[in-house]
């Protein structure tokens, strides 16, 4: 039993299972057909919501994120191998004093799952479209429209000729040298990006795949890697490659592509992309 276990109010004059608040898994799959699959718990007859589907998901302990919470939850309650989930984001429901934390994330396979606690009398794929069909735990299925949308990764490519550009670092001097600073930099997005552009998805805290896309005399920069950050050597315009990789998302990905660049953002907005300046990102690095 964990320090978080226990009754607690919120704001709004409810009672809720979690001192520090709590948190739960939603993972996701799209099959080669492109069916969505979720994975549901059907909760035990004996505890709250008995014999209604939701999310795995508990009580959160005083040290805990959200998202440490919820992959623990999960692994404690079913036979899910956590440590495949990919997580995209991060939806929370604030009552005040108390929260709820969703997490989202997709696998690339859909693995057999199965009870592995006193508190799942099933596990279960399901279709995502037959969500609703089923007997929800009344806070899942007030949820469920809002996490439906959010089951969407998000690709945030760097224009970085023109976010270097931005920074007065230098760059003049050593084009090379500030695109490297620039891909060490990005690695502060491992830790969850806030305040993401509105209409793209709806995550309080965002974990995208960051992809840097090197040009000209930078290309050497692709050379070392940095920990979650993937960098690409245009092999000839960084523009027209930006704009390849926007093309070339599938359904479940949104992409917001960070450059000032005008005739860029233009074609990246046609290719399906949001787009936001230097100064949002350089604000959180």
């Amino acid at each position: 039993m964990g320090d978080g276990d226990g009754w607690a109010g919120c704001g709004q004059g409810h009672t809720h299972w979690g001192r520090f608040g709590a948190a739960g898994m939603l993972p996701y799959h799209r099959d080669a057909g492109g069916q969505v699959w979720v994975l549901l718990q059907q909760r035990a007859w004996w505890g709250l919501g008995g014999g209604t589907w939701g999310m795995f998901g508990g009580a959160l302990h005083s040290h805990e994120d959200p998202v440490t919470g919820a992959l623990r939850e999960t692994a404690e309650e079913c036979t899910l191998d956590t440590g495949v989930v990919k997580v995209h984001g991060t939806s929370v429901e604030d009552h005040g004093g108390w929260a709820f934390t969703s997490v989202l994330g997709s696998l690339q396979e859909l693995p057999e799952v199965g009870p592995a606690s006193r508190e799942t009398r099933r596990a279960e794929w399901v279709r995502a479209e037959d969500v609703t069909g089923r007997k929800l735990f009344e806070p899942f299925e007030r949820s469920w429209p809002r996490l439906r949308e959010a089951m969407k990764g998000v690709t945030l490519v760097v224009d970085a000729a023109n976010v270097v550009g931005a920074r007065a670092d230098g760059w003049w001097k050593d084009r090379a040298g500030a695109n490297a600073r620039l891909r060490d930099d990005l690695k502060a997005l491992n830790a969850g990006v806030r305040g993401m552009p509105g209409g793209l998805v709806e995550f309080d805290r965002c974990f995208p795949e960051v992809v840097l896309v090197v040009e000209g005399a930078a290309r050497g920069v692709a050379d070392r890697q940095a920990d979650g950050v993937r960098v690409e050597a245009a092999p000839g315009s960084g523009d027209d490659r930006i704009v390849d990789l926007v093309r070339d998302a599938g359904p479940d990905t949104a992409h917001l592509v960070v450059t000032a660049d005008r005739e860029l953002r233009g074609r990246c907005e046609e290719a399906g992309a949001s787009v936001i300046g230097p100064r949002w990102l350089l604000d959180r690095l």
